[in-house]
């Protein structure tokens, strides 16, 4: 059986990954509607594989005897200045969600739940992968800023990330 405290912390986490997946579907949008579709399905890919990671709390809820309580999930903004701007806040975001993942961690620990260690284990890793990822989309996007054919190159290359990558 799952504690009240992990079981309440565990479903504001699934509602911030359900989050996550708005936020980059909404990136996803604001780059198709300039025309750079490369990017838009790296954002897309991303947004899925979040919507993902909200599941596995959902599924660890249950598997533990707890009460799923799905909420209202806030929407994402609409608008960004730049593709630069959209992948700085994919890394000031996965950045925020390392840090909840970390505090999941401590009070996993604090409880003495076991389980619930074991399971975020799994996160605490993925978002080491995450950030990685994050930081070097935005690195190559600050080097071809204004400059529209590596632009359009880099946008092509993100485009050919799949579920998984």
């Amino acid at each position: 059986m799952i504690s009240k405290k992990i079981q309440d912390a565990f479903n504001d986490q699934m509602n911030a990954e359900m989050y996550s997946s708005y936020l980059y579907m909404a990136m996803a949008a604001y780059c198709e509607s300039v025309n750079l579709r490369g990017m838009a399905r790296w954002l897309s890919v991303q947004g899925q594989e979040e919507w993902t990671h909200g599941m596995k709390f959902y599924e660890h809820l249950i598997d533990r005897g707890g009460r799923v309580q799905l909420k209202a999930i806030d929407a994402p903004p609409l608008e960004w200045d730049s593709p630069e701007t959209v992948f700085e806040a994919v890394l000031a975001h996965e950045r925020k969600v390392t840090a909840r993942i970390h505090k999941l961690v401590e009070l996993a620990q604090a409880g003495k739940y076991p389980a619930a260690g074991v399971f975020l284990q799994w996160f605490v890793s993925e978002q080491v992968e995450e950030e990685a990822h994050a930081q070097e989309v935005l690195a190559k996007v600050k080097m071809v800023a204004g400059v529209p054919g590596p632009l359009l190159t880099l946008d092509q290359q993100l485009g050919g990330r799949k579920a998984g990558d």
